[in-house]
């Protein structure tokens, strides 16, 4: 098959952007060849495009296998919206509806179906039988593998997918997977001599930010403040149980702030209401655990908060990338406690693969504590380097001073060793501090020489300090024993003077919004701009309300973000704009220009009247043809003819041959001789008996006075 620039032309056409992002280009030439492919490739990095791209090129069906039926809904409703025929297949349907969509595909009215695991595997007899295949796509891959962090058993038996069809390339995608993952995909899968794609896993619009031991009150007043200086953008809260979720909506709604919450305990429908209007920007914050966020492929979720520490990097990595996937700035935000390692390191203990869990907790753990670039060792547990520091998270931006600890060190050890090491975190810190809890009047660790020698500091300051000894090995959390804290090697050697350490500079907590800083324009400008991403935003919604689809879905927040920056004033301008393919300038150019000239006149901007001729050479180029422009730019198909007429005769436009034949040049060039007419149509018109219309004379004459004035040169 002869591909060349062909895909390219593809993406452009129906997606509406110029280029391919890092690797796509290169996976989609792999599938022409028939190749198995495994593509890891973060959120919102485009994975959907190294599928979608190659099944438009192929020529028979393209499966899909997807495991929510929510991201089914979302990605067939996507590509309708791009001009793309495309269905989804699950239990959720009627068997009428399921008929008719079976007898679409064996006529090849469908090019992408997407389908859940089970109903693909019960309807394999029908596909292989009835259907050709071109490409399979198995997307939220790591679901297949034991070792990935989402593992569904239904899944592994896709493994027949290629024994029935062992000709048929196979994609499989997945945005995270560690090496073990990888392998184990590859081998499920049964997939022959594959390529793999690895792409950067850097979202550097994200920015990263930690909170450790932000007391409840105090982190409430945080996440509402935060919340509040984001008051018309979305965002997930991520907690760690049912009813956190649900205690955190409803502070959260006592705040005026538009919320719900989201768990595997409630009701099917009640869980589809609340993601529905999540997705259609009803409710804007849900607080939710982690069944929560696969189905969604909202563009325009702009931050993600964790309530509490992950029990994975990959999940985390998951959770957060659900923030800013259409690439504009976005905010994470993550808080955890030495709570939240304890509660979690006894769940491990009672679970399956517990040394490997416990390993990724503890990098989880590191990456929440680390005194460096969080998203150096982010990228590093994906095996990837990243050179220089990213300035987009917390360490970044206040850099942790360092101190000689050793002092403070040898404080809290010696308090604990003359405790002979019985006691945990808190009670620990109380002794340090001087504490008249009946607990320790009770042990009597009131009578103890190191009783309140650590009085200066914040209960806060050191629970940081604390948590940075057991990071650097001084300490270690006997979990077997009610949590108590022992003193290690090292410690000792901190402990008698043997060596000394240096210890992070504790936060002292202020006033916290965490919002991204950006480049700022003069107020005027700024206002004015915000005016038109309003109306902009407001006229999606009443689209996408008409539609009952997301507004995401008609344009995201990026596309009208660029449309605002490059105030498009006609429709081949909007050509230009990513996110806007063929299909959605026509139906929806005209509805933005009234909204870009209203805004205009609101804002007293004057700007340069388009050029109707090269609008309609602009959009001929782009491959629309004159009646498509006539209807896109709502004027007569009589009036695009004669803008083609003048762009020949000014060598805009190189020929006529796809309007005019030889045949009518000569009537109309005989015509004009026998009339003596070269600018009035209608006597031409009337001596050919009304049977050459006049949009073919007006090209005709148009023809024949540049080949005229060729020959006079």
């Amino acid at each position: 098959m002869q591909t060349t620039n062909i895909p390219q032309q593809i993406l452009k056409k129906h997606f509406g952007f110029e280029q391919f992002r890092p690797l796509q280009e290169e996976i989609i030439q792999g599938i022409l060849q028939a190749k198995d492919t495994l593509v890891l490739m973060p959120t919102g990095g485009g994975k959907s495009i190294c599928f979608q791209v190659p099944a438009l090129l192929l020529p028979h069906l393209t499966l899909v296998v997807s495991p929510l039926i929510a991201l089914m809904k979302d990605q067939v409703d996507a590509l309708k919206a791009n001009g793309i025929s495309a269905a989804y297949l699950n239990s959720s349907m009627d068997e009428a509806s399921q008929y008719d969509l079976l007898e679409q595909i064996k006529n090849e009215r469908v090019k992408l179906l997407y389908v859940s695991p089970e109903k693909l595997l019960t309807l394999i007899p029908f596909f292989s039988s009835q259907v050709t295949i071109s490409l399979i796509a198995i997307d939220e891959a790591h679901c297949i593998s034991a070792w990935g962090h989402d593992f569904r058993p239904e899944y592994t038996r896709l493994k027949q997918l290629k024994e029935v069809w062992p000709q048929v390339p196979i994609i499989a995608l997945t945005a995270t997977a560690d090496k073990i993952t990888r392998k184990d995909i590859l081998h499920q899968l049964s997939l022959q001599n594959p390529e793999v794609f690895i792409a950067s896993f850097d979202r550097p619009n994200l920015s990263l930010t930690v909170r450790f031991g932000v007391k409840k009150k105090k982190k409430m007043e945080e996440i509402i403040s935060f919340i509040h200086a984001r008051a018309k953008e979305s965002g997930i809260i991520y907690c760690l149980s049912r009813k956190a979720t649900e205690e955190m909506a409803a502070d959260l709604q006592a705040y005026g702030i538009s919320a719900d919450y989201y768990h595997a305990g409630m009701s099917a429908e009640e869980r589809s209401r609340v993601q529905e209007e999540f997705i259609n920007d009803k409710t804007k914050v849900i607080c939710a655990t982690i069944a929560f966020g696969m189905g969604i492929d909202k563009s325009n979720v702009r931050f993600v908060i964790h309530n509490s520490l992950p029990k994975n990097m990959e999940g985390y990595y998951q959770e957060i990338g659900r923030a800013g996937r259409d690439g504009l700035p976005s905010d994470t935000l993550l808080y955890y406690s030495l709570g939240d390692v304890i509660m979690l390191r006894n769940f491990i203990e009672e679970s399956g693969q517990k040394e490997l869990n416990l390993e990724k907790l503890n990098r989880m753990q590191q990456y929440a504590e680390a005194p460096i670039c969080r998203r150096k060792i982010l990228l590093a547990y994906f095996g990837e380097t990243l050179s220089d520091d990213c300035h987009n998270c917390d360490v970044c931006k206040q850099p942790k001073k360092l101190f000689d600890g050793t002092e403070l060190v040898q404080k809290a050890l010696s308090a604990l060793h003359r405790t002979n090491q019985s006691v945990g975190t808190n009670m620990l810190i109380d002794i340090i501090r001087g504490s008249h809890r009946k607990e320790i009047i009770e042990s009597q660790f009131h009578l103890l020489k190191t009783y309140g020698v650590g009085k200066d500091k914040s209960f806060f300051e050191w629970q940081q300090l604390i948590l940075q000894m057991i990071n650097l090995g001084l300490l270690e959390i006997a979990y077997d024993e009610s949590n108590s804290l022992k003193i290690t090697d090292f410690g000792n050697q901190i402990l008698y003077g043997r060596q000394r350490i240096q210890l992070v500079q504790p936060e002292i907590t202020n006033d916290f919004t965490g919002k991204t800083k950006t480049y700022q324009k003069t107020y005027t400008e700024q206002d004015q701009e915000e005016l038109l991403f309003e109306k902009l935003r407001a006229s999606r919604r009443v689209l996408a309300e008409k539609e009952n689809v997301p507004a995401y879905i008609i344009f995201s927040d990026a596309t009208l973000k660029e449309i605002v920056s490059k105030k498009p004033q006609s429709l081949a301008e909007f050509i230009h704009v990513n996110g806007m393919g063929e299909h959605k300038v026509k139906k929806y150019g005209n509805t933005l220009l009234k909204e870009l000239k209203s805004w205009q006149k609101e804002a007293y901007i004057k700007v340069p009247k388009a050029d109707t001729y090269k609008e309609t050479l602009a959009l001929l180029q782009q491959g629309f043809s004159v009646e498509e422009i006539a209807e896109t730019r709502q004027i007569q198909a009589t009036t695009i003819y004669s803008h083609v007429a003048h762009l020949y005769q000014t060598k805009q436009l190189a020929s006529l041959d796809s309007y005019i034949t030889t045949q009518e040049i000569e009537l109309v060039k005989k015509a004009k001789q026998e009339t003596g007419e070269s600018k009035q149509l209608a006597p031409i018109y009337l001596f050919l008996k009304e049977e050459v219309p006049y949009h073919i004379i007006r090209l005709c004459l148009s023809y024949l006075e540049r080949e005229e004035a060729v020959e006079l040169n």
